[in-house]
């Protein structure tokens, strides 16, 4: 995808639609504008074709986990999430490059609603409340989300190097880390408020 690309490679404000539209063949200057409405527009449409893919890895990999007699934990389900923007380090494809800038310029996902499902993300969110019930439940959604942030810019990273052929590991070994450190994340105990004050002398504590 022309857009896509350019997205990645300029930015999500920077890429002039103009240029998007000359990539892709068009002549006409208004003609991305003419196909898709606007820049926002544009940016949903990409997403929601890409999303698709994604969408469907994790619903594969949660009925692979369900199906299994033991026990779903924690890194099977962020495995699952990993596995669905691998799938995006295809040749041609510029999806996490163009993901990561957007997080990086718009703080977020935000402006994406409605164009990516998010019921497989919600249904491993829940699974991660019933492992963790000790854990507050806006701490592991604020865990989840920098889970997905993380993996989204690692393998942005990998897919960059990867075009450069300056890779620094093999995927699967990436992979293992990945879900590794991500799922030590969410499982940490969540640090109680006072706690450090309690364990410091009575003349330090005020400090």
């Amino acid at each position: 995808m022309s857009a896509e690309q350019l997205f990645a490679e300029r930015g999500i404000s920077a890429a002039p639609l103009r240029d998007i539209g000359l990539a892709a063949g068009q002549r006409n200057n208004v003609a991305v504008q003419y196909h898709f409405g606007d820049r926002e527009q544009l940016l949903r449409e990409i997403t929601s074709y890409r999303a698709k893919t994604s969408e469907q890895v994790r619903a594969d990999q949660l009925a692979d986990l369900l199906a299994k007699r033991q026990p779903t934990e924690v890194s099977d389900l962020v495995r699952a999430f990993v596995l669905s923007l691998v799938c995006h380090l295809e040749e041609g494809s510029h999806y996490l490059s163009f993901l990561s800038r957007y997080i990086i310029e718009r703080g977020g996902y935000g402006g994406l609603e409605g164009s990516v499902s998010t019921s497989t993300v919600n249904t491993m969110v829940r699974l991660v409340r019933l492992l963790l019930p000790d854990h507050p439940t806006d701490l592991l959604d604020e865990r989840w989300t920098i889970m997905m942030t993380s993996s989204v810019h690692t393998l942005a990273r990998y897919q960059a190097a990867m075009r450069s052929e300056a890779l620094p590991a093999p995927l699967d070994q990436l992979i293992e880390d990945l879900v590794i450190v991500l799922s030590a994340g969410i499982e940490a105990l969540p640090r109680r408020s006072g706690a450090v004050r309690e364990r410091l002398p009575a003349d330090q504590r005020e400090i």
